[in-house]
């Protein structure tokens, strides 16, 4: 149902669809309400539109602060909380939004995407999957219908990710006057992976994102994936146009909040920790900054630096491992699991090699946003080896905050790979050793060449930052 108040704002010209929003609420225990904003690509795309386009910003609650939020405003959020955007939060049944969640977009539709499962036992899809995705169509139905209560004619709608895979299509049948944009900020499934999914879904899914005018994805690897999945699933793409837009780092927000006091403190600690070698010498550093999600693998990064400790002992005492493993999606057992085999292994690695003076990996997993930009401006080697990555903005910050320059170690697996691969040493996720290998290489890498890589990297990570991507798409929709 439509509230007075947002029933008395309708008719935006520009909305964005995503399950998570610009702000979240907390609940004190004395009922007060406290606003967060968030960051990222999509509220800096929003904010370069300028407050003359009428946009408006539909999200999902998320938990007890969001869901009193919607109580008390009707789901049409205070602007005082927003930075001024128009929001509107759909309080979802908390059953149906965690079915939807965790079930199908995070348990299925992530796994399938990042070619994760263990395929001897499972996908098993039975009456469990069958009732979650259910949930999964009554989520987006209600993102659906939210969106064609607030668009005005014509107007450009922008959906976001595989959580709101079938929003284009019943969108489309509600307003077939608005403009439809979906992107995918995930890999996209080759076909002979994506069809494990039962036939029907699979084209259910393909059938509502192409209810899309326009179908963005973040390379040209992930492009051709889907169209290959039309082509064998549905017949082609139709009319539906297909556009890679690459999501390239802010510089500018980087190089300014990575030189402020706090990052400054957290670079005075990281650089204690590390010490220096038997030389007296800063010790050598090879940093990761990653959540403990499955698909960036952290674990064979750890066994490949233990693997450089093996091969080459000349590096023992001279560098450590510097690695930001936050906790991730900790509601699911199997990435608890995960978790707790990083520690277990960073434990290993330290007790088998470190000495009174020396611990060769320092491992920390509560996040910390300054500090993680601390342990970038002070990285001699980036270790970005995923299994499966969309893109991983990761690899493109470290290179715009390195101070002394970074040798980026990266996986052709990640979708950076497209734009940096030719400055990275390139590595296969699944091969410890090459990556050991690998590492040798950066850390012995002269000085002059590792500034020059880093100098290209910067260039092209930089090549397409939020806002303007966030704005090319709109522009490609309206046109």
């Amino acid at each position: 149902m439509v509230s007075e108040r947002s029933a008395v704002q309708a008719g935006a010209e520009v909305l964005v669809a995503s399950n998570r929003g610009p702000v979240s609420y907390a609940l004190g225990e004395d009922g007060a309400l406290t606003a967060k904003r968030g960051g990222g690509g999509l509220v800096s795309g929003l904010s370069a539109i300028g407050p003359a386009t009428d946009a408006v910003w539909v999200c999902a609650a998320l938990g007890d602060g969001d869901r009193e939020a919607v109580r008390q405003t009707g789901g049409a959020l205070d602007p005082g909380d927003t930075g001024g955007q128009r929001v509107r939060m759909l309080d979802i049944p908390a059953e149906v939004h965690a079915a939807a969640y965790n079930g199908i977009a995070n348990s299925v539709l992530w796994f399938v995407h990042h070619m994760l499962y263990q395929t001897p036992l499972e996908p098993a899809f039975g009456a469990e999957f069958r009732a979650q995705w259910a949930s999964y169509e009554a989520y987006n139905r209600a993102f659906a219908q939210a969106l064609a209560d607030e668009a005005a004619e014509g107007a450009a709608v922008l959906v976001q990710d595989y959580h709101l895979a079938l929003v284009p299509g019943m969108l489309r049948e509600l307003r077939p006057d608005v403009r439809i944009a979906h992107f995918s900020h995930t890999p996209w499934a080759p076909p002979e992976y994506f069809r494990m999914l039962p036939d029907d879904i699979a084209e259910q899914l393909l059938r509502g994102m192409l209810g899309a005018d326009q179908l963005g994805f973040l390379t040209h690897r992930w492009a051709d994936a889907f169209a290959g999945c039309c082509a064998a699933v549905v017949g082609g793409t139709g009319n539906t146009r297909i556009a890679v837009h690459g999501l390239g780092a802010d510089a500018e927000f980087l190089r300014e909040r990575s030189r402020r006091a706090d990052v400054d403190e957290r670079q005075a600690t990281l650089r204690e920790q590390i010490g220096t070698d038997p030389d007296g010498a800063p010790r050598r550093t090879i940093v990761r900054v990653d959540r403990t999600e499955l698909s960036k693998n952290i674990v064979r990064g750890l066994l490949a630096y233990r693997q450089l400790l093996v091969d080459h002992p000349s590096w023992r005492e001279r560098v450590v491992h510097v690695a930001f493993a936050y906790p991730s999606r900790q509601d699911l057992a199997v990435y608890r699991e995960y978790t707790a085999e990083v520690g277990r292994v960073a434990e290993e690695i330290n007790s088998e090699y470190g000495t009174p003076s020396w611990r060769p990996v320092e491992l920390h997993v509560k996040d910390d946003f300054a500090r993680s930009l601390a342990a970038y401006r002070l990285a001699d080697v980036a270790l970005v080896n995923p299994i499966r990555d969309g893109m991983n903005l990761v690899a493109k910050e470290i290179p715009v905050v390195s101070e002394q320059g970074c040798v980026l170690v990266l996986s052709r697996e990640a979708g950076a790979h497209e734009e940096l691969g030719t400055d990275a040493l390139t590595v296969n996720p699944y091969d410890v050793t090459g990556t050991a290998r690998a590492l040798h290489e950066a850390l012995s890498m002269d000085a002059g060449e590792r500034a020059a890589r880093t100098q290209r990297l910067a260039a092209a990570a930089t090549a397409l930052p939020p806002a303007q991507w966030f704005l090319e798409q709109l522009r490609a929709l309206k046109g």
